[in-house]
Formats: C-alpha cells, structure tokens, sequence
C-alpha cells in the first residue's frame, strides 16, 4: 500500500517536496496551501496528486509542516482532531527551540509523533514557481527528535533520503539553533547589511566573485527571516557579537596602519578555513 504524504505550504520548500516525491516515490501526494491558486497550480502541474482535505490529513503517514514557526503550531492546534495517531509530523523549519516544545506538546495532546526537521537546502527565490524536483539533491537533512519514538525517526529518515539528500545529522533544538544562527542566519544578515552601503549602486563594471558570493543571499523573505531571527535571538546575538568584534579588529588594525596586526588577522582567518578543508 503506497505511504500517503500530506504537505502543508506549498511554497519552495514545500513545493520542492511535492515535486520530489512524485519523481522519486511511489508515495501518494497531496498538497494543502493558504492561496487556492497556488494547490490549483501543484495540481495542475503534477506536484500532487491532489488537494489536501480533512480526510486526507486524517489518512496521512507523514505530515510534513512547510510553514513559517508560528503558522506550524496554529495550524496543528487548529486540525488536531484530524491528526491521527500513529502520524508522523515533521516540520522545515529553519528555528527548533521555540518551535519543538510547542509542537511536542500537541504531540502528546493529539497522541502524534512529532520530530523536528529542517532540508538545508534553498534558493534566494522562493514561492511554488521556484520549486524544484532535485533542490535536495547532495543536501544534509537535519533530524531533531524532540523525544519521538526511534521508530518514528527511522520511518521519516526512510521517507527523506529516496529524495536525494546525501545524508541525516541528528542533533537537539538547542545545537540545530546555535549553529544555523553560524551558517545561515549571520550570512543573511551580513548579506542585508553589506547592500546597504551606498556605494553599493554603483558596484556594476567594478564587482566579480567576492561582490556576488557575499550579497548573494540578500534578495531575502524578509517576513520569515524576521520571524526566524527573533524566535532565535539569543544565539544570533551572540553570532552577531562575535562577527562585529571581529570585524571591529580588523577595523581598527587598517585605521591605525598596523601592517603586523592585520597580516596577523587576516592569516588567522586564512589557517581557520584551510584547516577544514575547504
């Protein structure tokens, strides 16, 4: 009996989901979105096989939360009576300590199994036009248990992986955010604030690789990276403070003309990324 999917947001994420289990699972899709003609638009294209409904939620193996924080926990407190036991709900959210305690508590309310997860893997474009079958292909997917059955953590690594994710890290709420406030959102924000120089509309005939590589990520959701940003702010804060001191140092080495203070700034960095690797 094929496994039922009911995806929640259809957007690049969600969307991208859809997509991808239709091209790389014999599963049985159906998609529900806020905005009528963007379902209409899944639907029409093949994304899912059909338009999500109560009964579809009620039937579903996996529920997965294409949704901003907020949005998942209305949603799941709104269709709880849906929700039955034995479902598996999982989220794409890119915050898990504001997030997890919330949905773990309507897990134990609706008798569901809730696990955090979050596909890294995106585009500056976002919306159902942007989705893409193959976004997930080579990307990491992040498993937060947040206390669900081992079972129910496999069930969801066996449904992720068919659609091309290269492998699953497991970590709690509390890591995922301190290190996506590292890897993710101090780059939107540095991006944000790099553009807002005003030399920045004149760069056209003067700008190469470093110029796109650092403003690439500006073209920004700024609705959801607001919410993402304050629901994580503490451990942003502290990303942010330790890029600001940073930047201050190297700051205050070329205003003095300390050639020994900024070699040695500028080597420390160059030692950090060549001993990963990269």
């Amino acid at each position: 009996m094929k496994q039922k999917i009911v995806i929640v947001g259809l957007g690049l994420i969600g969307g991208s989901l859809a997509r991808a289990f239709g091209k790389y699972t014999a599963c049985c899709v159906a998609g529900i979105d806020r905005d009528p003609a963007v379902a209409e638009a899944a639907l029409s294209c093949g994304a899912i096989a059909k338009i999500g409904t109560e009964d579809d939620i009620r039937e579903a193996d996996f529920l997965f939360l294409s949704l901003y924080p907020q949005a998942c926990v209305e949603w799941t407190r709104s269709h709880l009576a849906s929700i039955r036991p034995g479902c598996i709900v999982t989220d794409t959210c890119g915050i898990k300590s504001w997030l997890c305690p919330r949905m773990e508590a309507l897990a134990r309310e609706g008798g569901f199994s809730f696990l955090g997860s979050h596909p890294m893997a995106g585009k500056e474009k976002s919306g159902f036009a942007a989705s893409d079958a193959d976004l997930f292909r080579g990307a990491s997917y992040i498993l937060v248990p947040c206390g669900a059955p081992r079972e129910a953590v496999e069930m969801l690594k066996s449904a992720a992986l068919p659609l091309g994710f290269s492998g699953t890290v497991e970590t709690t709420p509390e890591e995922h955010d301190h290190i996506i406030a590292f890897t993710s959102q101090v780059p939107h924000a540095l991006a944000c604030s790099y553009v807002m120089s005003p030399q920045c509309p004149k760069h056209r005939g003067f700008s190469a690789g470093s110029y796109r590589d650092v403003s690439r990520v500006a073209n920004i959701n700024e609705t959801m990276w607001t919410e993402l940003f304050l629901e994580n702010r503490q451990a942003l804060t502290e990303e942010l403070d330790t890029l600001t001191g940073h930047l201050t140092e190297i700051r205050n080495a070329v205003a003095a003309g300390d050639a020994e203070a900024l070699r040695s700034l500028l080597r420390r960095g160059r030692l950090v990324k060549e001993g990963l690797g990269e």
